[in-house]
């Protein structure tokens, strides 16, 4: 699937901001079974540094500097992803051997899924995940199945409330609360699978903002996303990464994007930035994710104060 992605944000200040440093996490992924046709950000007002770099875990990171002042930020990044439907998971060992697989042991190879087994700014690991993990883990379980179960828990149980939690909401705080957004769901089946023994990564992106006929309209669909992705080891040679929505209770297809993955939503905040001045602020989001027929050139967003980055 071709899919054409614009993601807008806007910052308005009072008083103006003088200067301004952000980083943002606005570029989808060319690898997890998605390509990047094309993208482009473009910041109002024009910033006068500039640079891109991949960070730890493998995400691009934009880097942009404000040294005149201003009342207002806009930043949009446009972006054509071509999707895929994800590859079947394999037949996953008993989640109690695949957390034995991940656990150290003198002179065993290491696996690079190990570094999502840690607690987290975000995310700790605690007896209380633990205490909401184990009706899905029972013994010899296979993982994958267990891990199906706990999504979908999660979303029985809890309740999508948006005003109920915020960005800096701990997960400990949303699992007591029995509500948030699609980043809580996400942040407290991590909390469970950590305090198990067992990998688990933040994966930030979009959904397809109107589904096909038939289809219901998922949540956070006209916003960016946040879901879950779990490790299976597997009996010989590397695991997989498998994919686990818990605030729609499905696994993401084509008509997710990934942009970018990490520990918690600190990791790969779409923008986030240390400001002189503006000591209060609204802001508006706007994420647009439409199907885009194959070979047709998407339209783009003019602004004239606009600097565009390839």
């Amino acid at each position: 699937m071709l899919l054409h992605v614009v993601h807008a944000t806007t910052y308005d200040y009072a008083p103006a901001v003088k200067t301004a440093q952000h980083v943002a996490h606005l570029k989808p992924a060319d690898r997890f079974g998605q390509r990047l046709v094309r993208h482009s950000l473009r910041v109002s007002p024009e910033p006068v540094q500039w640079s891109e770099s991949v960070d730890v875990f493998g995400n691009t990171a934009c880097f942009f500097g404000l040294q005149s002042t201003h009342e207002r930020l806009h930043v949009v990044a446009d972006s054509i992803v071509s999707t895929a439907a994800p590859t079947a998971p394999h037949d996953s060992l008993p989640w109690e051997e695949a957390r034995e697989r991940l656990s150290y042991h003198r002179g065993a190879e290491y696996d690079p899924a190990a570094a999502f087994l840690f607690a987290s700014p975000y995310v700790p690991r605690h007896q209380h995940f633990l205490e909401y993990a184990r009706p899905s883990f029972r013994a010899r379980r296979p993982l994958h199945e267990a891990a199906r179960e706990l999504a979908s828990r999660v979303h029985a149980d809890f309740a999508y409330a948006s005003q109920a939690t915020d960005a800096s909401t701990p997960a400990l705080e949303a699992l007591a609360l029995r509500q948030g957004v699609c980043q809580d769901f996400a942040h407290v089946m991590l909390g469970c699978l950590r305090s198990l023994g067992l990998p688990g990564r933040y994966v930030s992106g979009y959904l397809l903002t109107e589904p096909p006929p038939g289809q219901s309209r998922l949540v956070g669909s006209d916003a960016s996303h946040a879901w879950v992705s779990v490790y299976l080891p597997a009996e010989r040679g590397p695991g997989m990464w498998i994919d686990l929505d818990p605030t729609n209770n499905r696994v993401p297809g084509e008509d997710y994007v990934t942009v970018a993955i990490g520990r918690d939503y600190g990791d790969v905040s779409p923008l986030r930035g240390v400001i002189h001045g503006g000591a209060s602020h609204t802001l508006h989001v706007a994420v647009t994710v439409a199907p885009l027929p194959e070979g047709e050139a998407a339209p783009t967003i003019a602004d004239p104060n606009d600097k565009e980055h390839a």
